[in-house]
């Protein structure tokens, strides 16, 4: 299956799966895909241990890396010390929206974490600062790919990606966006529609993917980003004018995948109207399972959301904190309307092949359909 993308990057199938799950991204290169670490979550120690181990464990399979570089944060524009940069955030994050967080816990008798147990700050990669260690640490490994979210990536981090031949990518949600990334060297752009999971725009793939190949794909391939779970939806990402999908959701119920098995068993019993845009998670609109957590915020009490990385700064160690109680009201997890498909847990590779099978099915179809007039 030739597209621009695949020929990219020297891979068999159009299908790019990001998971913050080191043997799903693995398993995907594996499967003749392309998998990509979400690398947010790490710090600079644990994702040069996670790469180390795809590089062991990929065959020799192209993978790539996703950081975020939002396009604007609490802080930015020189005012933060890199070396106290969280600190000076956290000063910025009103008693208010610490007192609500501590009475949604107390109201779903959720306990506090055990004294010894580091809660870090909770800043992760969310500003330029943070993640640019990820940026030079991938950049030392095999990578093929360097993927950023929520805006144009630096022209540097660019130009350096292109100098260790590595192709760089982007989601973005309007052809304003995607016309911006192509101007900064992008070299491949995926178009993520409302439907997708964690942060999204508001227009859906449908209308957003043929927009955004009218406007750009002339110059550099176009991946259709969200709603994406089976074979027919991919051909139908294909027919709009994409050049591949770009998949995550629909790992989070595979095998190899890490889920807890409360968040499993949430995920495959949830329909599609299970889910909300909402920007309790980072302070940007993000899709995630309805919960609690997210009623509270959405309802006639809460102080409102923080910017970014303020808004997941005061709320991190709340979700450490109902992980660990496993409370079922309150937990969730991002993921796109495609969740209400997602009902069994399979092996990756069988994930892949079922993509692929259903494509060809729905594409002879639709030949049939053309050859019968």
């Amino acid at each position: 299956m030739r597209t621009r993308a695949t020929e990219m990057f020297g891979i068999d199938l159009p299908i790019f799966a990001f998971s913050h799950c080191r043997d799903v991204v693995a398993e995907v290169s594996k499967a003749g895909g392309m998998g990509v670490l979400g690398a947010l979550a790490f710090t600079p120690d644990e994702l040069e241990m996670e790469l180390n181990w795809i590089d062991e464990h990929v065959d020799g399979k192209p993978y790539g890396v996703d950081v975020v570089m939002p396009a604007s944060y609490a802080g930015q524009g020189g005012d933060l010390d890199p070396d106290h940069m969280a600190e000076q955030l956290a000063d910025m994050i009103p008693q208010e929206h610490k007192d609500f967080i501590e009475k949604i816990l107390e109201a779903h008798n959720v306990p506090p974490l055990p004294p010894d147990e580091d809660i870090g700050t909770g800043l992760l990669g969310w500003t330029h600062e943070g993640a640019r260690p990820q940026v030079d640490i991938s950049l030392a490994h095999p990578i093929k790919l360097l993927v950023n979210a929520l805006g144009p990536p630096p022209k540097d981090i660019v130009d350096e990606a292109h100098e260790h031949g590595v192709k760089v990518a982007a989601l973005i949600g309007s052809v304003q966006q995607a016309e911006r990334q192509v101007n900064q060297g992008v070299d491949m752009i995926m178009a993520q529609g409302y439907e997708a999971g964690g942060h999204t725009g508001d227009v859906g793939v449908m209308v957003l993917v043929p927009e955004v190949v009218d406007a750009i794909g002339d110059r550099v391939p176009v991946l259709a980003a969200g709603g994406v779970g089976s074979g027919r939806q991919m051909a139908a990402s294909m027919a709009l004018g994409a050049e591949g999908v770009w998949t995550g959701s629909i790992w989070l119920t595979t095998a190899e995948s890490g889920t807890s098995p409360l968040v499993m068993d949430k995920l495959l019993a949830a329909s599609s109207r299970d889910t909300i845009r909402s920007r309790v998670m980072t302070g940007k609109p993000a899709r995630q399972l309805r919960t609690a957590w997210t009623e509270a915020w959405e309802g006639p009490d809460s102080p409102g959301y923080l910017p970014m990385p303020l808004q997941y700064m005061a709320t991190s160690e709340a979700l450490r904190r109902i992980a660990r109680a496993q409370n079922s009201e309150l937990q969730g997890m991002p993921v796109g309307q495609i969740v209400g498909r997602m009902n069994s847990v399979r092996p990756v590779r069988d994930v892949v092949f079922d993509l692929i099978e259903e494509f060809v099915e729905a594409t002879d179809r639709l030949d049939q359909m053309r050859d019968s007039e």
